[in-house]
């Protein structure tokens, strides 16, 4: 058995066995007050009588970023033993730190990702800074007003950059007694400021100090100490932190609360080593740390916060209108809309709201959602430049990643910008997707619950148009309907895509029936159903004067392509929004985003289950989407219990009474051929007193721009045409 004392610089002594890389350790800590001849004396009657000395507290030489110290008695410490190594942490402390950090990462990825940083304090925690610092959004030291209770001006910066700075914290430092220089926990002689605390998101460093100096309140905190004990768990749980991080290995088992110190680790090292006149050089201390097998401790101190999945979705303004009803800028509506909407976009992306309440009926796991909001409309993510909006997804991806997000779903425009999420996802540290495999089952199944209720028996004798049918949303939309209506008329400004799309439905669904089309006016009087998944805006999608009585038009982009005031001019079509999905759970979405209580956009129903499945990859990106990822997230879709919402037009639920309205009013206009040529008639004068519009935005100001083939918020496909339709035998 190997005996290793412990000198701690406080009072009192105990013992403790221990097993430790298949050796029994015999533990003996023994305080001196801080006094350094009490410890002097300690190592003399000790030396040759146990196989390590650690000095707990009482450090040889001083650390600070790139200034080192010798501390003034510390450094005369180790040399009253003659025989007994005599360590302080400092061989290992740093390596361990940086591992420990690796190891905690992957054990909890994104734990440490892009949040705020303050060492408490960086002394002696070059590695723990370091490793924490490459994760960080920003790294702050909290030495100044830690060590002398300066006003809460945190140094900033890397290790390389403190300078000057840390050698004069050093100089003032090298001579101070030792319970200076690691504080117990206690009240502190004179408070220190609460702003810098409460501006961290991780307090790293020791544990007395942050006990010592931190304010009373540590909700949403993560702590990251070298060691810990249970009664400073329950002391950090008290004050509301949320999780606590132990760098160093425990000694009692793999993945137990670390409650030993660097110096008492690197005294077991010594200890353990197979080559006891060795050096205790770097070289020797890495070849014995590549002997453990270890994780960092990671504590979980709030029940609520235990078990929960976390995500996070991008939304933005669709409209200038949607600017000004946020109370934030209220005022922006007595400035000319053009400067508002112009000056927005190039706000930085902005939290918005946490979403709560989401849990799986089927497995029980939680999830939490952050969202956050570029300020650019559609208008102007088409008017800059694709790498404007990829810079502004990237920030929000921090914003995210801060929040503990694993995966990020992007919302409306964001989704179609460039190559739809391909380069975010190159760029970003954390999961993306776009929503579209969920966002198209649920607008299918959506228009298939409107046919029905139209009257529609057996659609498959039908016809439907896909307006955008070459995008990406339009594209797959075109596929799977093809598959249960055999007749489906694809309209496009890509003639050539065009071809390509007719030859691989006429692949794919032998038999079909496949006209293609540039424009969609000539075919719109012959079919039932007419999907529009296009990014256009500035011009008129869908002449519904044109459509036949009692057609349904399934409106997937968002903003949506037909207005209110389009759709009143034919009462007798029913035209709906993309399928919604309610989550299940309490859903508390945290902000108004334009949907009844509990429900959301599938785009951002696709975030959610996806973390509800703890599924944290790149999921749905670019314009080619993946059959097979449709049809999985379909079957998860109703694993995890998710339902589609009631159906909607231009915010409104669909009731009953309304489409009974709807149905007979189209029984009326088939019946007399004459009544359905006057009512078209109006209709088409009473259009054209409309300018062009689609997304809310009209022709006049948005001239030349082009009817791109891909949705936005909504978009295509299904868990195959037979979840949706009756497949035509």
């Amino acid at each position: 058995m190997k005996h290793i004392l412990i000198i701690h610089s406080s009072e009192g002594a105990d013992s403790d066995t221990q097993r430790f890389m298949g050796q029994d350790l015999h533990l003996r800590r023994v305080g001196c007050g801080g006094d350094a001849e009490r410890a002097r004396a300690l190592i003399v009657e000790n030396d040759g009588r146990v196989d390590a000395i650690a000095l707990e507290g009482m450090p040889a030489q001083l650390e600070l970023g790139d200034a080192r110290r010798p501390h003034d008695v510390g450094a005369t410490l180790p040399a009253a033993a003659q025989q007994t190594p005599v360590v302080d942490g400092s061989g290992i402390r740093a390596g361990l730190e940086r591992w420990g950090v690796i190891l905690a990462d992957r054990a909890q990825p994104g734990i440490f990702a892009q949040k705020r940083v303050l060492m408490v304090p960086g002394l002696n925690h070059n590695g723990l800074a370091e490793a924490l610092g490459r994760r960080a959004v920003e790294l702050r030291y909290a030495d100044p007003f830690i060590y002398f209770a300066l006003p809460p001006v945190p140094l900033v910066g890397s290790r390389q950059t403190l300078g000057q700075a840390a050698g004069r914290t050093l100089d003032q430092l090298s001579g101070a007694p030792f319970h200076r220089l690691q504080p117990l926990p206690g009240e502190p002689g004179t408070e220190r400021p609460a702003d810098a605390f409460q501006w961290a998101d991780i307090l790293a460093g020791d544990i007395g100090a942050i006990r010592r100096y931190a304010p009373d309140t540590l909700k949403h905190k993560t702590v990251v100490v070298e060691w810990a004990t249970n009664e400073d768990l329950a002391d950090l749980r008290d004050r509301g932190a949320t999780i606590l991080v132990t760098m160093m290995p425990a000694l009692d088992g793999r993945g137990e609360l670390g409650r030993w110190s660097a110096a008492t680790l690197e005294a077991v090292m010594v200890a353990l080593r197979a080559d006891a006149s060795a050096p205790l050089t770097e070289d020797t201390y890495l070849d014995l740390m590549a002997d453990l097998d270890w994780t960092p401790a990671v504590r979980y101190l709030q029940p609520d916060e235990v078990g929960i999945n976390r995500f996070a979705f991008v939304i933005h303004p669709l409209s200038i209108r949607f600017i000004h009803n946020d109370k934030r800028f209220r005022w922006t509506k007595y400035l000319p809309d053009e400067l508002v909407e112009r000056t927005a976009a190039y706000i930085p992306p902005m939290y918005l709201s946490r979403i709560t309440g989401g849990v799986s009926p089927t497995t029980g796991q939680r999830i939490e959602g952050h969202l956050i909001t570029l300020a650019a409309t559609p208008r102007q993510m088409m008017s800059h430049g694709e790498r404007f909006t990829y810079d502004q997804l990237n920030k929000a991806a921090r914003i995210a990643e801060r929040k503990g997000a694993r995966i990020m779903g992007l919302g409306a425009f964001t989704s179609v910008v460039g190559d739809a999420g391909i380069t975010v996802a190159h760029e970003a540290d954390i999961a993306i997707t776009s929503g579209n495999s969920l966002t198209v089952a649920a607008t299918l199944e959506a228009a298939k619950q409107a046919v029905i209720k139209m009257g529609a028996t057996d659609l498959t004798k039908g016809k439907v148009m896909i307006i955008g049918a070459t995008g990406s949303i339009g594209s797959v939309c075109s596929r799977l309907l093809a598959q249960a209506i055999y007749d489906v008329v694809l309209v496009s400004i890509e003639p050539e895509r065009l071809i390509e799309l007719k030859r691989t439905i006429q692949q794919e669904t032998p038999g079909a029936t496949v006209t293609i089309a540039t424009r969609a006016d000539e075919y719109l009087a012959e079919c039932d159903l007419i999907v529009t998944a296009t990014s256009a805006f500035g011009q008129r999608i869908v002449d519904i004067t044109k459509c036949k009585p009692g057609a349904v038009i399934c409106d997937v982009a968002r903003p949506p392509d037909i207005s209110r005031e389009e759709a009143a001019l034919r009462p007798d079509v029913l035209v709906i929004e993309s399928g919604e999905v309610l989550i299940p759970g309490e859903i508390d979405f945290g902000y108004d985003i334009g949907l009844p209580k509990g429900t959301a956009y599938a785009c951002l129903a696709e975030t959610a289950l996806l973390a509800m499945e703890g599924r944290f990859e790149d999921y749905t990106l670019g314009r080619n989407i993946s059959m097979e990822r449709v049809k999985e997230i379909y079957r998860l879709f109703k694993k995890h219990d998710f339902r589609i919402a009631g159906l909607r037009s231009h915010d409104e639920f669909v009731t009953d009474d309304m489409v009974a309205e709807k149905r007979a009013l189209a029984d009326m206009l088939r019946a007399d051929a004459a009544l359905f040529a006057r009512t078209q008639q109006e209709a088409a004068a009473a259009l054209a007193a409309l300018p062009a519009s689609s997304k809310g935005v009209k022709a006049k100001s948005n001239r030349g721009l082009p009817l791109v083939g891909a949705a936005t918020a909504a978009v295509a496909a299904g868990a195959g045409a037979l979840l949706f339709f009756r497949r035509r035998k």
